[in-house]
């Protein structure tokens, strides 16, 4: 059985989550980060040195870093599903996974502690504004590449559905005002209806 460390709150903990329920194994999930703390533990750091969730224990393998870990999964588990073997298909899901990282998640991470964390430091209006304007750029770019196919890398679900449908389902809930997009609706409510993704991708976020 999978150990997964960390808080289900989180977005790279809910990737993990998701993933290990696609490729149909079992895991224990322990709460840790954030208001739970322990992640400066050295047990924890032992683990992983940067003190970060997730983490994912599988036997002897201990891995840390999100995407690493939904790589190793989809590999592992689910070759010739998730996990295309043809380098060439592989890198469409490859290069979308990295964008979330780069480019999604930065932009709406400012908004997201101001508008549904309220942390202290993270509420300039400014800050905010700019955070939704750069991400609704980026919505813009996944509506067109929606417009063509029913999946980010093509017809079939796959391990970049999983990373960047996470990213839009913390946007598609944030308390901002933003206009439809019928394709990325319409993906991001097939995602959500999956099995595996509802103990993910818990509502309302926070």
């Amino acid at each position: 059985m999978l150990t997964i460390w960390g808080r289900i709150s989180s977005i790279n903990v809910q990737k993990v989550v998701w993933t290990a329920g696609e490729v149909g194994q079992t895991f224990e999930r322990i709460d840790l980060g954030g208001a739970f703390g322990g992640t400066h533990e050295p047990t924890f750091l032992a683990k992983n040195p940067n003190a970060q969730i997730p983490v994912l224990e599988d036997g002897d393998v201990c891995i840390w870093e999100s995407n690493s870990i939904v790589r190793y999964l989809a590999a592992r588990y689910g070759a010739g599903w998730i996990w295309e073997e043809d380098p060439a298909l592989r890198t469409e899901a490859d290069r979308w996974m990295d964008w979330m990282i780069s480019e999604l998640q930065p932009s709406m991470t400012p908004a997201f502690w101001g508008l549904v964390r309220k942390a202290p430091g993270h509420t300039d209006p400014e800050v905010i504004a700019a955070s939704i304007a750069k991400t609704e750029v980026k919505m813009d770019i996944l509506e067109g590449h929606l417009a063509t196919r029913s999946f980010l890398a093509g017809e079939r679900f796959g391990m970049a559905d999983i990373t960047v449908g996470c990213g839009a389902h913390r946007w598609l809930n944030m308390p901002v005002e933003r206009p439809m997009r019928p394709h990325l609706q319409r993906w991001y409510e097939t995602l959500f209806a999956r099995p595996a993704a509802k103990p993910a991708l818990p509502l309302p976020i926070s």
